[in-house]
Parts: C-alpha cells; sequence; structure tokens
C-alpha cells in the first residue's frame, strides 16, 4: 500500500471561509491529517451519500441551511461510529447539551489553540470525548440537573441492568468513550454498541447525557 494508506481524513464543515481554510492548512501540515472543507452541511451528507468517509468531522454550529446541532443528527445516522466535534464560538447551555445529546462526541471552542484541536481529533480518534474544560464542567452541571433528586418521590425501581451492562455505563460515568471501553473490556465495538443500546432503553434514554445523568442522580453507578 502507499503513504496514503496511513492518512487520517478530517472533514471540516464551516461557513467562514477563512477560519474554514487556515484550519484545514493547519490540520494538513501535520503529515498524518488530510482536510476537506464543507461550506454547508448538505454538501458534507450529498458526500456521504456518495460513498464518501472521513475519520473525524469538525462542524460549526452556526451554519446556513441545516444548522450544526441537525447536521449531527443526520451524520450519525449515515455513519454512527464516525466521531464528530463541534468547533464554535458558541458556549451556551442548550447548544451544548443539544450537541452532545444529537451525538457530538467532543465541543470545542474557536479560540482554542491548533494544537488543542489536534489533540483533540486524536481523542475522538480513540473514542474520547475531547471538550473545552469550561465546556466540560457545564455539561456535568447540566448532568446534574435533567433528574435532580426528590426527597419525597419514591426511590426509582432497579433499571434490571445486567452485570456488563453496569459495568459499561460506569466506564461511561467515568468519560471513557465506546472504542475505549471496549478495549478496557475486551469487547469489539459491535458488542459495546448493543449493550449501549440496550443501557439506553432500559434507562428510557436516547443519549449518553440523559444515561450519564441517571446513572449518578439514581445511585445506579457509585462514584
Amino acid at each position: 500500500m502507499g503513504w496514503t494508506s496511513t492518512m487520517t481524513t478530517i472533514w471540516i464543515i464551516e461557513d467562514n471561509v477563512a477560519f474554514r481554510r487556515a484550519t484545514a492548512r493547519a490540520l494538513s501540515a501535520r503529515g498524518d491529517l488530510t482536510a476537506k472543507e464543507f461550506g454547508r452541511c448538505e454538501d458534507a451528507l450529498a458526500a456521504l451519500l456518495s460513498g464518501e468517509r472521513a475519520d473525524v468531522v469538525l462542524l460549526d454550529i452556526g451554519l446556513p441551511g441545516i444548522d450544526g446541532i441537525e447536521g449531527i443528527v443526520r451524520i450519525k445516522q449515515l455513519v454512527p461510529d464516525t466521531g464528530i466535534v463541534v468547533l464554535t464560538v458558541f458556549e451556551d447551555d442548550d447548544k451544548i447539551f443539544r450537541a452532545v445529546c444529537a451525538g457530538a462526541s467532543g465541543y470545542l471552542l474557536k479560540s482554542e489553540p491548533m494544537a488543542t484541536v489536534l489533540s483533540s481529533i486524536d481523542q475522538a480518534l480513540a473514542g474520547g470525548s475531547p471538550m473545552n474544560p469550561r465546556v466540560a464542567k457545564r455539561v456535568l452541571s447540566m448532568f446534574a440537573k435533567i433528574a435532580p433528586a426528590k426527597p419525597d418521590k419514591a426511590p426509582e425501581e432497579d433499571p434490571g441492568l445486567s452485570d456488563r451492562e453496569r459495568h459499561v455505563l460506569s466506564l461511561m460515568v467515568d468519560g471513557l468513550g465506546k472504542k475505549e471501553i471496549a478495549a478496557k473490556l475486551e469487547l469489539n465495538q459491535h458488542t459495546v454498541d448493543y449493550v449501549t443500546r440496550c443501557i439506553y432503553k432500559k434507562l428510557h434514554v436516547n443519549c449518553i447525557a440523559a444515561a450519564v445523568s441517571r446513572a449518578v442522580k439514581d445511585g445506579i453507578v457509585r462514584r
């Protein structure tokens, strides 16, 4: 195989042409990354439908047409295992929470130094969840608000998680991504995906943010 077999493909979905091109140049300069630019989610989705693939997608939230949040949902429907890292100026709670629930594996601000963006791409490739520290703190705070404790309410019924499901949920609470969980438990990623779906079903949630919140607030996983 030629040298291109070792290249990692990063897609940048960003309508600010100057920022997009500067980011693409910085990524390509590392040598093992190749960047492809899109000005709209629609164009990236068309590329996916035509068979093209990215290893990691960096995208803005404030995009014309299909916005970044909806873009995350649609990309995940087509390529569930592709890591998506938000790179935006927005850091309000609503957008952060919606992005995480839509399937973003990371959330960075455009003010980050490029070294941080590069490191975050590596984390996303490893199945991690790279986040700006300020954003991460706010995500944890939002987890705590999803299901506030109610002393006058009867304890939640045991969700009936198996030992394996409980173990996977515990690792989610610790911040591990699916690839890291698979490696730690010596499972293939398809098994981890299946276990994750079972956890969501039993906890009556549809995203990792809500699953982690329930796990912590209801004492399903002890910290």
